[in-house]
């Protein structure tokens, strides 16, 4: 066979293949997150999160609700080149985007929960 033979094959089969692939990773719900903007949300994300009272303050004073929050953590800029490491936390800053982009919260990621330290509205 030629290549001009075998070239409908490889591309029925891989086109196949893809499909096959969407679909189970679909189902599983499989997220990619390589980026470090991406890790670092996804870690708090996962970690159970504790507010200080300067954060609850400023959310019951603005009326902002935890929907809002949880968007910034999910699609926020982190700063990641100005992250401080505290003992055994890591604090980092993060914007809000699009319609929440005047929103900045400032996380400590530790190891077993992920504390909101700080809530500033610009």
């Amino acid at each position: 066979m030629t290549v001009k033979q075998r070239l409908p094959y490889y591309l029925i089969g891989l086109f196949f293949g893809i499909v096959m692939v969407v679909f189970f990773l679909d189902k599983k719900s499989a997220e990619f997150d390589y980026l470090p903007n991406s890790r670092v949300l996804k870690s708090i994300r996962r970690k159970p999160q504790v507010f200080s009272s300067q954060a609850l303050q400023v959310l019951n004073s603005n009326k902002i609700d935890s929907l809002s929050i949880n968007q910034i953590l999910k699609n926020g800029n982190v700063d990641i080149w100005n992250k401080i490491k505290l003992d055994s936390c890591f604090q980092y800053n993060i914007k809000g985007r699009d319609s929440l982009k005047n929103i900045m919260l400032t996380v400590k990621r530790c190891d077993s929960f992920a504390f909101i330290e700080k809530i500033i509205i610009e």
